[in-house]
């Protein structure tokens, strides 16, 4: 049996790399504009940005780079050549469409807990066409502490009106994965740039690989709120 066969009340999603499929642009950005300001990018170095907040990302580059690495201006450069970018279209990532409109239409709660900003995250999603599935979505804005604290979660299980040991969590960072467990939510990781380590995957109930496989995950998983126990018919649609 699935470890998601289980009682839930809600499900909680990372955006970037989880639900929007914006992180491999996002990597193109990064290393243009670091080669641009004269910097050079790695894999490491990025691999420890995805997921991370803006304070978390500025002092990892800061750290690696020097002081004298003019982080403002490299922000302003990414965010600038990702609104461009982004202009036409935001891509979905594969099968996220079909589980969150099967959710939805079993009524069950849907939230967004993301590191983005408000303005960057409620853009991206109006764009994508899926902003009108979530009941709430958390910002940076909205918390004091980022991923990997587990605030943002905490804050939507919070607006949601259910405990969060009722929820499950889709993330795609290792960040994101410590956040939504030390919550104490069921982590499904579905990888997009960064791998999991051994000690990253054991805090998951599931790492996936896409959010497709989801639905073959949720079949027949019942409700737990008031004690309703109806079968979730959410069938594998890839």
């Amino acid at each position: 049996m699935s470890p998601l066969s289980h009682p839930f009340d809600a499900v909680i999603f990372d955006m970037d790399g989880t639900l929007l499929d914006t992180e491999a642009v996002f990597k193109a950005i990064v290393y243009e504009v670091c080669t641009e300001m004269g910097f050079e990018m790695t894999d490491l170095v990025h691999g420890r940005m995805v997921g991370s907040s803006h304070e978390a990302t500025a002092a990892l580059l800061l750290e690696n780079f020097g002081a004298h690495f003019p982080y403002e201006m490299f922000d302003d450069k990414c965010r600038a050549s990702m609104k461009i970018r982004m202009a036409d279209a935001v891509p979905v990532k594969p099968g996220a469409v079909e589980l969150v409109t099967a959710l939805r239409e079993l009524d069950i709660p849907l939230a967004v807990a993301t590191s983005s900003r408000a303005n960057h995250a409620l853009g991206h999603l109006e764009a994508a066409g899926v902003i009108g599935f979530f009941d709430t979505i958390v910002t940076r804005d909205d918390v004091i502490n980022p991923k990997p604290h587990p605030e943002p979660y905490l804050t939507a299980a919070r607006r949601l009106k259910v405990d969060p040991v009722h929820c499950v969590a889709f993330e795609d960072s290792v960040s994101g994965v410590r956040a939504a467990h030390a919550a104490g939510m069921r982590t499904v990781m579905v990888p997009d740039l960064v791998a999991p380590s051994d000690d990253v995957a054991a805090l998951c109930v599931a790492v996936l690989e896409s959010m497709a496989h989801a639905h073959e995950h949720l079949v027949s998983a019942p409700r737990s709120a008031n004690g309703f126990q109806e079968h979730l018919q959410v069938k594998s649609r890839g």
